[in-house]
């Protein structure tokens, strides 16, 4: 890895970290930069999951340093989420390579659309269901979100915030406080299922980490909407890039390979 990967990589994690941690989605950045610097789609979607981890153990205590996280809900509904996560990284693991790369094709062309649409217009806040109880329809909705979560991660906040808020009765920064704290849950065992299938690039996943955790450090402090265009426009340009790259009409990662 050079010097130039590096600057890239932690350049690329300190977006994807504040990103992921006001909203969702940025995880289209950082497998799109490790594929474009020579990772198969398998080996970028395990080595991605360092970054994750990290990024949500510092949201999670800054969230908690300023007394929005509300744990015991959160707690709960990581329960179902963390054990279709596990099921989600093994398909993951185990899925043909061409039909990965294929559905992780079609996956950041749903996820462009979302990020087009702007799903946080969607996503807002009903304080009348701040008291809502959890029921097993709840928990079973987690389940699922936790095997996509599991299997690629791409956009999961969106899916996360939606849930809490409609279904779980959050408002929005405590949903994002909650959020990730159940992705702080989530990512340990699915990241034990590619290390164990030797699916980690680790001067990469370290690289990319440490600019998540700057980033999750910003936006776990903000609570401003500016620069959210700017954001989406940054989301849809990385994704056209990674389908020009995945469908085989450019191969940018010649430009990042080391003769």
């Amino acid at each position: 890895m050079s010097l130039l990967d590096f600057f890239i990589l932690i350049t690329s994690g300190v977006a994807v970290g504040f990103i992921n941690t006001l909203a969702g989605g940025g995880s289209t950045i950082s497998l799109s930069v490790l594929m474009l610097l020579g990772l198969s789609p398998t080996m970028a979607n395990g080595t991605n999951r360092i970054g994750i981890a990290l990024q949500n153990i510092v949201s999670v205590g800054s969230f908690k340093q300023q007394g929005v996280l509300e744990s015991r809900k959160g707690l709960l509904l990581s329960i179902p989420a963390t054990l279709g996560s596990i099921i989600g990284a093994y398909i993951a693991v185990d899925i043909n390579e061409a039909i990965f790369e294929k559905a992780m094709a079609v996956i950041l062309m749903v996820m462009l659309g979302f990020t087009l649409f702007n799903p946080q217009k969607l996503i807002k806040e009903q304080t009348e269901l701040v008291n809502k109880t959890l029921n097993w329809k709840q928990y079973v909705l987690f389940f699922f979100i936790g095997i996509y979560s599991g299997f690629i991660h791409i956009g999961v906040g969106y899916f996360l915030l939606a849930a809490l808020i409609l279904g779980a009765g959050y408002e929005l920064v405590k949903a994002n406080a909650v959020k990730v704290l159940i992705v702080l849950f989530t990512t340990p065992l699915s990241l034990a299922v590619f290390i164990w299938n030797d699916m980690i690039d680790y001067k990469m996943g370290f690289s990319l980490a440490l600019g998540t955790s700057i980033g999750a450090i910003v936006a776990s402090r903000m609570a401003v909407k500016r620069g959210a265009g700017f954001v989406r426009w940054v989301i849809v340009v990385v994704i056209l890039l990674t389908a020009i790259h995945l469908f085989g009409i450019v191969d940018f990662g010649q430009f990042f390979k080391h003769k």
